[in-house]
């Protein structure tokens, strides 16, 4: 049985099209025309993957108010905006609320459907890691790569897909400095490195709700970030 999609797209006609597309590659997609529609049936089960347009009938901006509600949700769900706006702010936003994949109305059906191929293969990744690897303990730090769950000091702390494969990549080699771009190879993202600033501040930020004193992630200025080992 195929993996379950959301669409959450407005436009009736674009929304039939996607829908077909997907369908075919095996999908079953579920569609929704509004930010509450969609919400109220994710609150009662979520889908695998969620595809989101930005501008959501008189919402403007719903579909990162989607976004910004299914984080809460579900922390680690991924998500891809589908959107006909693709002004540079508007991308940086999507990925900034934590959107896995920011992608423009412009490029072809099958650019889209290799995208959300691509997405489902990192969680798949993440999940297939042998036993002896999908877990790691680094100081303070439990990762569990099987429910994708990151705890500090004992205290669940809820990343995103790509804030748990940047953390993975810093925590598996304490003490090494990581550049942008391999934090980048690591997450299987392509972000601007504003972007992967972002990313990290955004985890430090989760990681100090759970310890004030938080500071295992070092910037090692003109290179990148390494965790340091021991804390």
């Amino acid at each position: 049985m195929g993996r379950r999609v959301a669409l959450v797209e407005d436009d009736a006609a674009i929304r039939e099209n996607y829908r077909a597309v997907l369908s075919r590659q095996g999908y079953r997609v579920e569609i929704y025309a509004t930010r509450f529609d969609a919400l109220a049936a994710f609150r009662q089960r979520l889908p695998e993957l969620a595809v989101i347009d930005v501008g959501l009938g008189d919402e403007v901006e719903g579909g990162f108010d989607l976004c910004r509600e299914l984080r809460t949700l579900a922390p680690q769900l991924p998500i891809i905006f589908l959107t006909a706006r693709d002004d540079e702010i508007d991308a940086i936003t999507g990925l900034r609320l934590g959107a896995d994949d920011y992608l423009t109305k412009d490029i072809s059906s099958a650019h889209i459907v290799a995208r959300i191929v691509a997405l489902f293969r990192r969680v798949d990744a993440l999940r297939q890691l042998p036993e002896q690897t999908s877990r790691i303990e680094c100081g303070s730090l439990e990762l569990d790569g099987d429910c994708m769950e990151a705890r500090w000091q004992g205290v669940a702390v809820k990343l995103t897909l790509t804030e748990f494969w940047l953390v993975d990549c810093l925590a598996r080699h304490p003490g090494h400095v990581k550049n942008r771009q391999q934090l980048m190879d690591a997450a299987n993202v392509v972000l601007d490195d504003n972007t992967i600033t972002s990313n990290i501040k955004r985890i430090r930020r989760k990681f100090q709700q759970v310890d004030a004193g938080f500071n295992a992630i070092e910037t090692v200025y003109g290179f990148g970030y390494r965790w340091i080992p021991g804390l």
